[in-house]
């Protein structure tokens, strides 16, 4: 099969994925998170009353011309005045007291004095002073959290302010993870050989996955036998929506995962990508499943897993596809390696009102280099037809930070 372009790899996925995504109700303590299925509409406003914003006395405004103000009583929060005021006439109200009828301006208690059962000015305060009107906070019928959001913090607060108790959200994606190769270790592995070497796929994928929204399972490390692998990854397709493996996707006499996944007879979304690292990737779907068959070096697998896996998820919960791109200027020249899309690992940082990347502590070598991913770090994109890009130049950068 040919290798397709990184534009038209991404086209392919998006257009793959039809099936209607699954939703269920939470209750608000388990929701956090989770991304929102249908729009939440205010069925009130709020407040429904005029209420007081801080504790003092509701008044007529013009009745502060007269000096003294005679005080009929108070108002606790709470509770409700169903007496009207008329002027010369006063009641003491407290945050979030109700606005007693016929009062229009909260004067603070700092600003009066108290003589008996009246209140002298000290200083007056302009009308409405301190009066929350009708609909301050929202208006019954408004769009207050679309759909598609990420439930947090405030999404929580204003949904009990709803009184909604449980939130229909999307479904989370349930995503596998296999790591092949017979040189690989677990972590607590004995080396037996120095052959041997740690295994961080499975981890930093499970991570990335968990910080898109999905429920991941690790399959135990995979030797290089077929048979072996093969098990594994039928075993994983039942469960699971999406499977990923690292490793065995090359030319090599033991890069057996390509072969297995073409014994599924799956439709192909991309069979080898013009990218830079991750040519050999496969991308394919099984019914409603998928699996991503990723190259086994860190650097690439880690890489590829954000350009492709991480959208697919986004897109099961119903959340915008597109991972987080920002302008930025570069700050040091950048040497094109090949006639691929490529992806480098850059600093991103924010200064002077523009994102600005340099390469500062990025070694250069092969895919294996994890820890160039560590820090403030963001993937810069340099276009299959690009040529040399020099300091200055403005280019585009995937905020890693922001996924």
């Amino acid at each position: 099969m040919t290798f397709i372009t990184y534009e038209e790899s991404i086209k392919n996925l998006q257009k793959s994925f039809t099936e209607p995504t699954l939703t269920e109700k939470l209750f608000l303590s388990d929701a956090q998170g989770r991304i929102l299925a249908s729009d939440i509409i205010a069925d009130h406003n709020s407040p429904e009353f005029p209420t007081s914003a801080m504790d003092g006395y509701a008044i007529k405004h013009d009745d502060q011309a007269l000096g003294r103000i005679a005080i009929t009583g108070a108002v606790p929060a709470g509770t409700f005045n169903e007496e009207e005021i008329v002027g010369g006439q006063c009641v003491k109200t407290f945050t979030g007291s109700l606005m007693s009828a016929g009062t229009d301006t909260l004067i603070p208690i700092e600003n009066v004095e108290v003589e008996g059962n009246e209140i002298v000015i000290k200083e007056e305060v302009p009308q409405g002073f301190s009066v929350r009107p009708v609909g301050e906070n929202y208006t019954e019928g408004e769009v207050l959290i679309k759909k598609g959001s990420q439930i947090d913090f405030a999404e929580i607060g204003v949904l009990a302010s709803l009184n909604i108790s449980q939130v229909e959200v999307f479904k989370q994606p349930r995503v596998a993870i296999i790591a092949t190769g017979s040189e690989i270790l677990d972590v607590g592995e004995k080396q037996t050989n120095p052959s041997q070497i740690r295994s961080s796929n499975q981890f930093t994928l499970e991570a990335l996955s968990y910080k898109a929204g999905a429920k991941t399972v690790r399959a135990p490390l995979q030797k290089d036998e077929r048979d072996i692998i093969q098990t594994t990854i039928t075993e994983m397709l039942e469960d699971n929506d999406i499977v990923v493996t690292t490793g065995g996707v090359s030319v090599g006499d033991y890069d057996f995962v390509k072969d297995i996944i073409a014994g599924f007879e799956p439709e192909y979304i991309a069979a080898g990508v013009m990218i830079k690292p991750g040519q050999h990737i496969k991308i394919v779907k099984i019914g409603k499943k998928y699996i991503f068959a990723l190259p086994g070096f860190p650097y690439s697998s880690t890489v590829t897993f954000i350009l492709y896996v991480i959208p697919l998820i986004f897109q099961m919960q119903g959340r915008d596809a597109t991972l987080p791109i920002v302008k930025a200027k570069l700050m040091q020249n950048y040497k094109k390696k090949s006639y691929k899309t490529e992806f480098a690992a850059v600093n991103l940082k924010y200064t002077d009102g523009e994102y600005q990347v340099d390469f500062e502590g990025k070694k250069g070598g092969s895919s294996a280099i994890l820890t160039n991913m560590l820090g403030d770090v963001g993937l810069l994109k340099v276009a299959k037809d690009s040529t040399d890009l020099s300091a200055g130049d403005i280019v585009e950068v995937i905020n890693l930070k922001a996924l």
